[in-house]
Order: structure tokens, then sequence, then C-alpha cells
């Protein structure tokens, strides 16, 4: 029955997939964006102070929201061709001083230099930290860790060669969200925890949760009048991209943001019922999943402020301005950018405690199904569950009379 589930929920995906996927027509072109621009890396040599103001040229990316807070400078930078080329700089390239690595952008249909700053260049440090992430990863988790890294590498070529160029094109943002999940999640699981029966309840009991917070969001941003549209950055999505649904787009961001501590707490709860059962294979299934709610009871309040100071750190840009307004506290919460992050937290929130309770259910009929076929026994027959179990009533019960026995 579970392998008929999964296989409908494979099917499900991959047709939602085909019919969803990119063609390539429709597609918004951002003027400019093909110009034949290139980009190149290169290392300051020296600086020469500059006011901001007299910049000859305005860099692409990186001096917005900077120029006139400090110095700027012409640079003369060595790119990694050998050519050697003054451009003006920001002021984050002047604090960074002498020997910073920079992109320089080359644009060679406009007037004047051909070359403009474009950004830091961060990829070093970032690609150092990656690894740092990757070894440490395989070096405690083992295969686990690698078979993890690999689904997440999967998970990314999804996202980016189906999901996003999907969106671009116009198709339903919450139905993209829906199979980009399932696929993901098929993928993910069984790659990191092995095609096992708690693998199979964890990924069912993900679904449920993914359900759940798909139409919880599209409730809460109708209700809520939310219409994505909240910052700069999409707005000018909006502009460019003007098929884009962002009331929609802010439902898929849901769906996805939740994916991750969604896998988490139904992997750990499915565990959770199995090893339990190991232990006492003679419980019940009324006490198995009153135990194992006691576990699921404990991940969900450790999860909740989780999810709760995750969305409050990528948002704290956003309550720092909203706090130099000086407005009252039910405004600001009930502003447009404070409304979209509640309503991300508090819409992943319930779907993640729902799946709690439904995964738990889920792994407690499945064990119970195959301690009634009698196909698999557990590793430690013979122990009790009063044994394993101590705080239960029975236990206590009659460790009291012992005592008085005594």
């Amino acid at each position: 029955m579970l392998g008929a589930v999964v296989a409908l929920l494979v099917l499900a995906s991959l047709a939602g997939m085909w019919v969803l996927r990119p063609t390539g027509h429709g597609r918004p072109t951002v003027p400019g964006a093909s110009s034949g621009a290139t980009y190149l890396s290169g290392v300051v040599g020296s600086l020469t102070p500059l006011d901001c103001s007299q910049m000859g040229a305005a860099p692409a990316k990186g001096s917005a929201g900077v120029a006139g807070s400090g110095q700027c400078a012409t640079a003369m930078v060595r790119l990694d061709n050998a050519t050697t080329i003054s451009i003006d700089v920001p002021p984050e390239v002047v604090r960074a001083g002498v020997g910073t690595a920079v992109v320089v952008m080359k644009v060679p249909s406009q007037s004047g230099s051909p070359y403009a700053y474009y950004d830091l260049d961060r990829g070093k440090p970032l690609v150092l930290l990656a690894l740092l992430f990757c070894v440490v990863v395989v070096g405690v988790a083992r295969w686990r860790g690698l078979r993890a890294l690999v689904g997440l590498g999967v998970a990314a070529v999804v996202v980016t060669k189906f999901l996003l160029p999907a969106l671009l094109e116009g198709h339903d943002p919450v139905a993209l969200g829906l199979a980009t999940s399932g696929a993901i999640m098929v993928v993910v699981l069984y790659l990191a925890h092995g095609v096992t029966l708690r693998t199979t309840t964890a990924l069912l009991g993900t679904m449920v949760g993914v359900g759940i917070t798909a139409g919880l969001g599209v409730a809460a941003v109708a209700a809520a009048h939310l219409t994505g549209v909240s910052n700069d950055d999409n707005q000018a999505l909006q502009v460019v991209a003007q098929q884009l649904d962002l009331s929609n787009l802010l439902t898929c961001g849901i769906i996805l943001a939740g994916l991750g501590i969604l896998n988490d707490v139904t992997i750990t709860q499915s565990s959770a019922v199995w090893e339990l059962w190991e232990l006492a294979p003679g419980i019940g299934p009324r006490r198995l999943y009153a135990q194992a709610m006691r576990i699921g009871r404990d991940h969900i309040a450790s999860t909740v402020y989780t999810v709760v100071f995750a969305y409050a750190g990528a948002a704290l840009p956003v309550l720092l301005l909203i706090n130099l307004y000086d407005q009252p506290l039910w405004r600001t919460l009930t502003s447009l950018d404070i409304g979209e992050e509640l309503v991300r937290t508090m819409a992943g929130g319930v779907g993640l405690v729902l799946s709690v309770p439904a995964t738990t259910a889920l792994a407690v009929l499945v064990v119970s199904s195959i301690r009634a076929e009698g196909s698999w026994a557990p590793v430690s027959g013979g122990v009790t569950a009063d044994e394993v179990l101590p705080g239960t009533r029975r236990a206590r019960r009659g460790h009291g009379s012992r005592r008085r026995r005594r």
C-alpha cells in the first residue's frame, strides 16, 4: 500500500513537471541583459581618492546605497588576462584596500571606457566555506552525509533548471511549488535515508505538511491581501516579468521554505516510532502513539521558535527600517513587509506542527501492520514496554507497590 501511494505521488509530480515544464517561449527579457557584457576578475593594485559624486561610471552592482557614505576611489586593476585598467570603485573596495579581488564588467558598445566596476569577487572564500561544509558533513555523517549532499545537488538542479524557468514563463507558482516539492522530497529522502518503510512514512508525512502549508498559504495570502510587492527587488521583478503572479509566487516561496524543516521533523518522528517499537515490541498502538508524541511535542517546541528566528534574521534590515519610523506595534506587525513574514512563519508553522501527529499516526499504523503480519521481528524481543518506558503509570505503580512491600 505504501508503495502504491508513493508511486502515485511520483507519477503526480512527474506529470505536473511535464505539464508545467519550461518551453523556452514567453521568457521575459531584461533591457541591457544581452548587450554582450562580459565579466572579468582582477586585483586592485592602487587606489587614488575620489569624491563619490564625481564617479565617472555608475557601477552595475555593489555601490547602491553606499555612494556618499564614504570615500570612493579610482583603482588600477590588473585583470586575469594581464591587462591593467583604471576604474572608479565605491567605498567598500576602498575599505577592503589594495590586493582586493574584484569583478569588472566589460561592455564594448558603451561610449568611453568599456570597463566598469561590478562587485567584489567573493568566489574564493565562498568556495572554501563550501568545501569545509562538505568535509564536515561527510566526516561526521559518513556515507549518509555524502548521499545527502548528492540529494542537495539534485534539488539545486531541479530548482534552477525547472522551477525558476517555469516561473518566469508564467506557469502557476503554487502548482509548480507542489510538483517541485514532491520530486525533490522523493529524491532527497530516499538518497539520504535509504529506501525503507520509515523513510516512506516520513515522505508521506512531509507531503501532508506540504499540502497543509500550501492550502493555508493560499488562503492567508488572499485574506491578508498580500501582493508580494514588498521591496525593490519584487517591484523590479514585476516590471520585467509582468506575467508573474507575485501573490502566488509568495505562496510558492512559503512551500519551498518549509521543505527542509518538514523533512527534519518527519524523519525524526518516524524514526522515533520505530526505535520505541524495537525496544518495546509488546507496546500497544495507542501507547506507542502517546510515547512518540512526547518526543514530537519536544521537537515542535524547539522548531517553532527556530522558524520564527530564522525569518526574523532574514528580515532584520526590514525590521530596523520599520523601527526607525517609530510606528505603533500593531501597525508595524500588519504592514506589508512584516505581514508577509508573519504569513510565511505561521503558514509554515501550522504545516510543520500538524505533520508531527500525521507522521506519528502513519508510522504507528505501519508498525502495527508489520506486527500483525509477523513479517519482521524487532531485534529486542522479550523486552516489555514498562522496562523500556519507565515513565508510564503502570511502571510507576509497580515501583510504588514494591517499595511499600519492602
